[in-house]
């Protein structure tokens, strides 16, 4: 794959930003990825910074001009080595032999403590993995990526930050007509996927597969000593994130293969949602026209792509058969541990400081009530924890009665319900609505509502007065019912 063609920004001295880069994927085969830069964008203006997580990670900003340059691709720091990684996947069941990074360059890694993070732009131009995209991203989905995960990383959920949002000053095209540009920065752990090992295992690259497993242990699961090893700590780490996921009423709406991290983390938000009234069935995503990635579907999801990373991994083993037998075994048992999971954080979500398998009935039960009832999801959990009128939140409130009694009887005991729902039940979500109302407001040019959401998302447990309105479900006229890529 080699060395891309794109012309270089050389680093100016005069630039006071420093990234203190140290790049351990570029050092893996030339075949894992290609080397080329970002391409420059017309007038780079700086939108938003992220200076909390850049302290955290050693870099220092200097201006907003440095951070323009730097975060548009207009100007390559010192010390990174830009990449665009290859990898394949399934996506909505069908396999992909190569998707890799079509709008994305890997500037570099930092190495903040004992973890690593990959620095990643998005939106960065055309690479050879484009499939006739244009490389770049829009503003929406840029900000959209942007605020939710900050808003995961506040409530909790192992996901990728944002650093930097960047206007390109161009247009971009799509099925709507010409957008406004920008480019994220992203923050991971890795960006590692289950589609790497998948690309390499469908080439029956067997030198490639045991470099990307070394690779991925030394960085990720030091612990594991075999794949099975590594299979069995990828399945415990996805299991907790979908239930974390579920427990705040989060659809990823695109869980495909070349979607899921080794790292167990969220990434590649897209058309992404939060349930507002509650129905397990809930899809949000235009190009999910099935439900395959539906609120519910999600754990059945993850156990499908768990499979598909065994699949991949069965080639390292010397015996395959016993391999084939083993990750089966494994996988399989990927369901019990989602339920433990998902026991636990539900549990959290109505005062079980240590849930237990009979609550699996209690809980189910108000979701059920929930559904029935078309109950706001985070509204609701949030009044049990503050002991808010939660009957309001149902249109058909009797259900609730009866399930509250039995709840109230198992918090008998319990030595703190209240403080363990309020740090379970956030407040504040990013709304579908409000997403869209700030990404309108952003492309007229005010970035006031997306300052004010990441204000008050950044502290989503408590309780905050002014914001009650961002705590509002949409009234009919607001309700979102599709979500785009739009990328």
């Amino acid at each position: 794959m080699g060395t891309g063609n794109f012309p270089r920004t050389p680093y100016l001295a005069r630039m006071s930003m420093h990234i203190p880069f140290d790049n351990s994927y570029a050092r893996l085969p030339d075949r894992f990825f290609t080397r080329l830069d970002p391409m420059p964008v017309k007038t780079p203006q700086l939108i938003q910074f992220n200076h909390s997580l850049a302290a955290e990670l050693g870099i220092r900003p200097g201006s907003d001009t440095d951070l323009a340059l730097a975060f548009s691709g207009n100007q390559v720091p010192e010390g990174a080595e830009p990449l665009a990684q290859v990898y394949a996947g399934h996506q909505f069941g069908g396999f992909s032999p190569q998707l890799g990074d079509g709008r994305a360059n890997l500037l570099g890694e930092t190495v903040a403590g004992e973890q690593r993070f990959d620095i990643q732009l998005k939106g960065s131009g055309p690479t050879p993995y484009s499939r006739r995209g244009d490389g770049r991203a829009w503003l929406g989905p840029v900000l959209r990526e942007y605020v939710v995960s900050e808003a995961m990383h506040a409530m909790g959920v192992p996901t990728s930050r944002a650093l930097a949002a960047v206007a390109t000053g161009e247009s971009v095209y799509r099925e709507t007509g010409a957008m406004p540009g920008a480019v994220l920065t992203r923050v991971a752990a890795s960006h590692i996927r289950v589609g790497t090992f998948q690309f390499f295992a469908s080439r029956q690259d067997q030198d490639a597969l045991k470099a990307l497993f070394a690779y991925t242990v030394e960085r990720h699961y030091p612990e594991a000593e075999t794949p099975g090893d590594l299979l069995r700590a990828v399945i415990a780490r996805q299991a907790r994130l979908i239930a974390q996921w579920m427990s705040v009423g989060f659809i990823h709406g695109v869980m495909n293969t070349d979607n899921t991290t080794l790292s167990g983390e969220t990434i590649d938000y897209g058309p992404c949602a939060f349930v507002d009234t509650y129905d397990p069935d809930t899809v949000y995503s235009a190009i999910d026209t099935g439900g395959r990635y539906a609120y519910s579907s999600q754990p059945n999801v993850i156990v499908w792509n768990m499979a598909q990373l065994a699949t991949a991994l069965v080639p390292l083993m010397p015996d395959q058969d016993e391999a084939v037998k083993e990750f089966t075994e494994a996988v399989h048992a990927m369901p019990g541990i989602f339920q433990a999971e998902s026991r636990a954080v539900y549990g959290r979500k109505i005062g079980l400081a240590q849930a237990g398998e009979g609550d699996d009935a209690l809980i189910a039960g108000l979701l059920q009530v929930m559904t029935e009832g078309h109950a706001d999801f985070t509204n609701t959990f949030r009044a049990l924890a503050t002991g808010g009128a939660v009957r309001d939140q149902f249109l058909f409130p009797k259900a609730f009665d009866t399930w509250e009694a039995q709840w109230r009887a198992r918090l008998e005991g319990e030595d703190d319900p209240e403080g363990t729902m309020r740090a379970a039940n956030p407040a504040f979500i990013p709304r579908n609505h409000r997403i869209e109302q700030m990404i309108k407001s952003a492309v007229a040019g005010d970035y006031a509502p997306m300052e004010r959401l990441l204000d008050v998302l950044a502290r989503p447990f408590e309780d905050q007065p002014d914001a009650a309105d961002l705590a509002h479900p949409p009234e009919p006229e607001e309700v979102v019912k599709r979500t785009f890529c739009g990328t």
